[in-house]
């Protein structure tokens, strides 16, 4: 899987990746125009969006209706008031949702790829070359 990135102006980055280009700016007090989500965030919506698809697989796989049904991540700072110390991810389900599948939908959630690799990081490795 390669993407490329690629820097069209001010404090934009973008990502081009399977037909798609995924957009990053900093906010206006970080320098950037703040024309779109900065890289932090779209780390967090990845996660958040991660966890929606195995809640929204295991409701279409029990035909579970979804209407209504929605998730809400919040992040925390650490001890100093800075950085990411908690991210909290709550299910938020319909009132006719099935009681005999509350913790096994939290399950669903907490199984998502993206906060599996977060706790098994891989290893990284980064390199400079003339083009």
């Amino acid at each position: 899987m390669d993407m490329e990135i690629v820097f069209p102006g001010g404090k934009k980055v973008d990502v081009a990746y399977d037909g798609f280009v995924i957009n990053s700016d900093q906010p206006v007090e970080g320098g950037g125009e703040g024309s779109a989500p900065s890289p932090m965030a779209l780390f967090l919506a990845s996660l958040g969006a991660c966890a929606g698809y195995y809640v929204l697989t295991f409701c279409q796989n029990r035909q579970i209706p979804t209407e209504g049904l929605r998730l809400v991540q919040r992040t925390l700072p650490g001890p100093d008031g800075k950085g990411l110390g908690r991210i909290e991810i709550e299910v938020i389900l319909p009132p006719e949702f099935p009681e005999k599948y509350l913790k096994a939908v939290a399950r669903a959630a907490d199984a998502c790829a993206v906060k599996k690799a977060i706790l098994n990081p891989p290893e990284m490795a980064v390199s400079a070359r003339r083009g």
